[in-house]
This record gives C-alpha cells, structure tokens and sequence, in this order.
C-alpha cells in the first residue's frame, strides 16, 4: 500500500515532533517536495508565527545534544551552519564558554581517565580534545588531572 501524499504543511508538522529544526535546514527539507505554487518561506513564516518553529528552541536542542561530547568551537559552528547568526549567537557562545572546562574534564575523563605519561600519548590525549572543539585552555586543564577552579 502507498504512503499517502503529505501537504507541505504536514510534512513540516511531522518533522518538527520528530526534532527542532532551524528555519534553514527545514526550509532545504521542505524545497524538495515543494511542487509548483508552493511557498516555503511563507510555510516557514507561518510555522513561526504560531511557535512550532523556534530558532531558540532548535538553539537550546542542538546544545543539550552535543554539549556533552564536544567543545564550543564545534558546537558555534554547527549553529552557524543551521543559520543561527548575531546576537543569539553571541549570547549562546558566552552560555558554553562557563561550562567548558567542566566538559572537557568529563570527556577526557570519560575517554582516557590517567594523565598521560610521555610526549606521544599526551599529544594524542591533546588531538582528540582539539578535534572536539575544546579550548587550548580547557584541554590543558584537562589533561592536567585537576580542577581548573582550584588556582
């Protein structure tokens, strides 16, 4: 049996109860099945106008998923690529940046757990945390074995 033909609108319905989207990336969804005389941008205006699409909310999702496995240089990109730009932008990067050598701790924690004992296993300690989008200052601390808050 065929799945039944889906409305722009329904279509944007269900994947928002599946996930937060930002306004770009279910804008691209969208424009796929977008048939002639349809109008994305108006959908997407109308869909924020009664708060089933929240750039905001996407924001605090995509941050809650990803803050505990990876740095704020990854993670503002990642934004950055969905269309989150400006002040918001801004506000969320200084939100991270209390919690990252918090993070960082948990994550080398989690992966190695021993402070590294010569120069190859400590730059390979350090790579992983850096291609996380970790600080040079919270890998530091962090491969260090202590609390950055105790100086």
């Amino acid at each position: 049996m065929a799945a039944p033909h889906l409305s722009l609108k329904g279509r944007a319905l269900r994947y928002l109860s599946m996930r937060e989207h930002s306004r770009l990336e279910l804008g691209r969804k969208l424009a796929r099945h977008a048939e002639e005389g349809d109008d994305v941008e108006a959908l997407l205006d109308f869909l924020e106008k009664n708060n089933w699409l929240s750039q905001e909310r996407f924001s605090e999702s995509l941050i809650h998923r990803r803050s505990a496995r990876f740095g704020n240089s990854r993670i503002m990109a990642e934004l950055q690529s969905h269309g989150v730009k400006g002040e918001a932008l801004q506000e969320l990067k200084a939100g991270l940046a209390d919690s990252e050598l918090a993070r960082a701790r948990e994550v080398w924690e989690r992966k190695y757990g021993t402070v590294a004992s010569d120069p190859a296993e400590r730059n390979r300690q350090m790579r992983f945390l850096m291609q996380r989008g970790f600080s040079q200052r919270a890998v530091k601390a962090a491969m260090q074995g202590r609390d950055p808050d105790d100086d």
